[in-house]
């Protein structure tokens, strides 16, 4: 619709997790190089952050950097009961679940040991883990660590999710579980400096040569969207389709801010910039 009006190939703020839109800012990168760390010690690893500041696309461009190296297997919607859990498990190992738990676990360890001799150990990666129903089933997570050799575990496991889960992890009787985290990070908001890095680096990656944003449109989206990608997404596609019925090759703050009342968005408290991070838990 816009895209050919402002020169673009395909939408620069698109809704889905691309990871080919990924922008690295500080935090993004070191969060995606301690994941990649992970994945190859194969430690139990947690990533927290606000709805809509990246975590489902930096768990993508992880998945790609994996490539074939390793099986992934992907729980998107974490709703499980412990032997629900282990049945997913088994399907994403290309495994026919068996009925009972003792049996599954058979199965799992068989083919973890199998894909160990190929050296193409798994990873485990549970997105909107929050949602995570009950402490059995966080157990169940715990007891696949227990997979493994004298010298090293036979699965890489991410918990991903909103900083509730940290919150629910850090009651006393998740210790064991959470005892055995050996990465932790959490993602903050994105400063101005990086919003605007991230507004330019999605429209050099749609092809745009260049940008329509003026500095105060940037500063708009910021304030109103906190420093959240997600937001700066629905701001910014707003806008553009807003400028484009208009024929105004240029977006300004008042476009922004007509894009925030559309919707019901209103200016974030001032942020503080910290990142918070945990290496260990």
């Amino acid at each position: 619709m816009f895209e050919q009006f402002f020169g673009f190939t395909t939408k620069p703020f698109g809704k889905t997790p691309d990871p080919g839109f990924l922008y690295e800012s500080p935090q993004h990168g070191e969060a995606l190089a301690r994941l990649e760390y992970a994945v190859e010690e194969k430690e139990l690893s947690l990533l927290v952050g606000d709805i809509g500041s990246g975590k489902t696309t930096l768990s993508r461009a992880l998945i790609d950097r994996i490539g074939e190296a390793r099986p992934v297997i992907l729980l998107i919607n974490p709703r499980l009961t412990p032997v629900q859990l282990l049945r997913s498990i088994a399907s994403g190992l290309g495994i026919q679940p068996a009925r009972y738990r003792n049996e599954l676990l058979d199965q799992i360890h068989a083919k973890l040991f199998e894909l160990y001799e190929s050296r193409r150990e798994p990873v485990l990666i549970i997105d909107e883990a929050q949602l995570i129903p009950s402490k059995a089933t966080f157990d169940e997570i715990r007891l696949l660590t227990n997979f493994q050799l004298d010298d090293q575990n036979l699965l890489s496991v991410l918990l991903i999710g909103q900083p509730e889960l940290e919150v629910r992890l850090e009651r006393a009787h998740y210790a064991p579980l959470r005892q055995r985290i050996g990465m932790r990070y959490r993602l903050g908001p994105l400063s101005i400096e990086e919003t605007t890095r991230y507004v330019e680096h999605r429209i050099r990656v749609a092809g745009g040569a260049r940008n329509p944003f003026t500095e105060d449109a940037v500063r708009a989206m910021h304030a109103v969207s906190g420093g959240i990608p997600r937001v700066i997404n629905t701001l910014a596609t707003t806008a553009l389709l807003d400028a484009f019925g208009d024929d105004a090759p240029t977006i300004d703050a008042p476009r922004i801010a007509a894009a925030a009342r559309e919707h019901r968005l209103r200016e974030a408290p001032p942020l503080n910039g910290d990142r918070i991070e945990q290496p260990h838990g």
